[in-house]
């Protein structure tokens, strides 16, 4: 469906990497959470939207694509230290 919509492989070198697909992965679940199983734009469940997001983040995550972290999730961890 994304390949239609965007272009084959265009996933992988969007602006905003970790923003955009974090942003979809949340959007998708909240949709779940709120009892919409089905997403009306591409008639797929939005727990399959939910599973690519998660997949393309990992991706992103080993070749070398910005991770966003909050400043306090650091801050918490230096604290355990």
């Amino acid at each position: 469906m994304g390949a239609q919509k965007y272009g084959e492989n265009r996933w992988q070198n969007l602006p905003d990497y970790w923003k955009r697909y974090k942003a979809a992965l949340l959007r998708h679940l909240t949709a779940i959470d709120k009892g919409e199983l089905i997403d009306p734009e591409s008639g797929l469940p939005h727990i399959d939207h939910v599973l690519c997001n998660a997949a393309f983040l990992s991706w992103g995550h080993h070749h070398g694509k910005a991770i966003s972290i909050n400043e306090q999730d650091v801050d918490n961890d230096r604290s355990e230290d």
